[in-house]
């Protein structure tokens, strides 16, 4: 238990140090965007005076690096600045956009992690067999596809021919659960396809691996059928590897979507990423992008301590 502790604690100092990498790269990116900020938000209109003026009021003329110790600081202590554009603390803005994409993110994992863990097993149960190949091709085939097409494709198909979904994934918080469900089923539909594919092909070759163990084979020989033998004895045995997956596909849910989100306009922190890329308002652009980077890193770090959890011989590694 002790060596256990001591993984997850080496595990966590590197997440804290990539993070703080990452904060460093998220900054340096933004102070290498061409242009003035000043000069953007004001306009051409602006007087010299009106510039340094509001220069001053964004600390501009600081050095770089006073800037960003005092950016992270305030980061850390939850306080993440005013918005350029309406002047609303950035965390008014950001709260409502994330949880919207944290509920597309937990929509579509209850669809695509329980789908690609059944086809996964499936494939395993019928390897080589016509279904599994049919079903490598198809998950190939989304795999290869960008979001965006899909996107479109679910559009044509279900918004134009038939009319059955909203080809716009507009969302308030005056909508029931129910209505929210409906709004967001392209979208989550979308990236269902994308992920599903990942997680069901790591699936079928964690289990077909397990399936070439001695205990497999004798257990085989005692005539128990196939079929409880994926689902009792090699599933359970090859969780190290599909809960990886499934955590990496869940960070990408969270901090990939933004293609996603702007196809369907789904209001959402990806959307209000790219709008704030385009009004210049840096403030929102630093803290979604460094809030991005925290749940990410955050869910592959959940995905080491499960696989060191499920896996006894990831416990007795070193890093």
């Amino acid at each position: 238990m002790k060596n256990v502790l001591q993984l997850i604690l080496k595990r966590c100092s590197a997440s804290l140090v990539t993070i703080f990498i990452i904060s460093i790269i998220i900054f340096i990116g933004v102070e290498l965007l061409p242009g003035d900020v000043a000069e953007t938000v004001l306009g051409q209109s602006a007087t010299e005076e009106t510039v340094q003026a509001f220069r001053k009021e964004l600390k501009l003329d600081l050095p770089p690096h006073i800037r960003y110790g005092a950016w992270l600081k305030d980061f850390i202590r939850g306080d993440l600045g005013t918005s350029l554009a309406n002047g609303r603390p950035v965390s008014d803005l950001i709260g409502w956009r994330f949880a919207n994409t944290l509920f597309l993110a937990v929509t579509t994992s209850a669809i695509a992690v329980p789908l690609a863990i059944f086809l996964g097993m499936m494939a395993a149960f019928y390897r080589n067999s016509l279904f599994d190949n049919l079903l490598s091709t198809t998950t190939l085939s989304f795999i290869s596809f960008p979001e965006f097409f899909v996107a479109y494709i679910l559009i044509s198909l279900f918004s134009v021919q038939f009319n059955l979904f909203p080809s716009l994934s507009i969302i308030d918080e005056h909508m029931g659960i129910g209505q929210r469900l409906y709004t967001i089923i392209l979208p989550s539909l979308t990236l269902t396809c994308v992920v599903t594919a990942h997680m069901m092909r790591q699936t079928r070759a964690a289990i077909i691996n397990v399936l070439a163990s001695a205990y497999i084979e004798m257990a085989d020989l005692k005539g128990i059928r196939r079929l409880r033998i994926i689902m009792h004895h090699a599933f359970p045995n090859s969780l190290s590897p599909v809960i990886n997956v499934v955590a990496v596909n869940m960070a990408y849910l969270v901090v990939g979507v933004v293609i996603v989100e702007v196809v369907f306009v789904y209001p959402g922190l990806g959307q209000l990423l790219v709008d704030s890329v385009a009004k210049r308002d840096l403030p929102v652009v630093q803290a979604s992008a460094l809030i991005f980077s925290v749940v990410y890193i955050s869910l592959n770090l959940l995905a080491d301590v499960l696989s060191m959890l499920s896996n006894p011989r990831l416990r007795q590694s070193s890093i």
